[in-house]
């Protein structure tokens, strides 16, 4: 079998159907399989689905296990040669299978491809989660060809180019079952939110490259699970972040990590003076967070290194050197084409 699409869920049937339509509407000819995993969804969505489409596979999990444990069930019962993870408030297009397993075999130093990801409900936009693939600075904040913290750019084919990137969006990606094995999968702990930059992390120190490949497009209507600016998804973006930047970082020094804590500092003031004070506050969780798990992080960090080595440096064209918050903020560089 080429080609197993996993699909975690955790509620919304008509988002889920309206995902798993598109996907055989447009498979083509390739071999695959479908899986959906229930992340113990509660309304009945699951049920609906494998009535309507009963080729497709359901793997059950009786807790929410997140988008990460949700999607290490789902490839436990894989049996395709690539893996294609996608959110379920999704919808392919005509040819998007076609273009990415094309890329992903042009060679075997490519782990993973993500496709073009843009915005459901106004189509000239890319998508806030993905856009045409991902990078992070020397600070491990993230940004993508598209959007940039809140600012979203219109799709004018600027970034219709095929090229190298520091990670695939999780909203949408397809990657080698064995490097998937290599790694472990997603690290679980993260349970969700930029646990695919930990991932494609890990591909790079392995030797991989991580591809956009815009011909192939997706669209996502984003939030579906856990809406945009929830006090949740700003825990978790913060914590995994500041996770990432401690443990999977070889260049970690001190002032770097002093302009971490004052830029998380800084975060909470402007939470404050939007009035957002649920916000603030899952910053400082987030921090407190770290703060209580010391341990954790250590562990963690020791693990990386054994596994990973000290002495491979990531290509600044994938890790940026220059502080995106900086270039946003400061230089009021709003579109990724204006960031070098």
């Amino acid at each position: 079998m080429i080609l197993s699409i996993i699909i975690p869920h955790l509620k919304g049937k008509d988002i889920l159907e309206e995902c798993v339509q598109s996907i055989y509407d447009n498979i083509d000819s390739i071999n695959f399989e479908l899986i959906i995993v229930n992340n113990n969804s509660q309304d009945q969505s699951i049920d609906y689905i494998f009535k309507k489409f009963p080729d497709c596979k359901i793997i059950n999990s009786k807790v929410n296990k997140g988008y990460a444990g949700g999607c290490n069930l789902g490839a436990k019962h894989a049996l395709g040669k690539y893996l294609f993870f996608l959110n379920n408030d999704t919808v392919v297009t005509t040819d998007c299978f076609n273009f990415l397993i094309n890329t992903i075999e042009k060679n075997n130093k490519i782990s993973s491809v993500q496709p073009k990801i843009k915005n459901f409900f106004n189509k000239n936009l890319f998508d806030y989660a993905g856009g045409c693939g991902g990078y992070i600075d020397y600070l491990c904040y993230p940004f993508v060809k598209g959007r940039i913290f809140d600012s979203i750019e219109q799709d004018i084919g600027q970034y219709d180019k095929e090229s190298k990137i520091f990670w695939a969006s999780g909203t949408a990606f397809l990657t080698r079952k064995d490097v998937f094995n290599k790694v472990e999968g997603f690290d679980e702990s993260l349970f969700a939110h930029m646990e695919e930059i930990d991932y494609h992390w890990k591909c790079l120190l392995l030797g991989y490259d991580i591809f956009s490949q815009p011909n192939a497009l997706v669209y996502h209507k984003g939030g579906q699970t856990l809406p945009y600016g929830s006090s949740k998804k700003i825990f978790l973006n913060h914590r995994n972040s500041m996770i990432l930047f401690l443990t999977n970082n070889f260049n970690l020094s001190y002032s770097n990590i002093m302009k971490r804590i004052v830029l998380e500092k800084l975060t909470v003031l402007f939470y404050i003076m939007k009035l957002n004070l649920n916000g603030g506050y899952a910053v400082i969780k987030a921090n407190i967070w770290l703060l209580l798990n010391i341990k954790y992080l250590r562990k963690r960090k020791k693990q990386f290194n054994e596994l990973y080595g000290s002495d491979i440096i990531i290509s600044s064209d994938l890790m940026k050197k220059f502080s995106v918050i900086k270039k946003y903020y400061l230089h009021q560089k709003k579109k990724f084409s204006n960031l070098n």
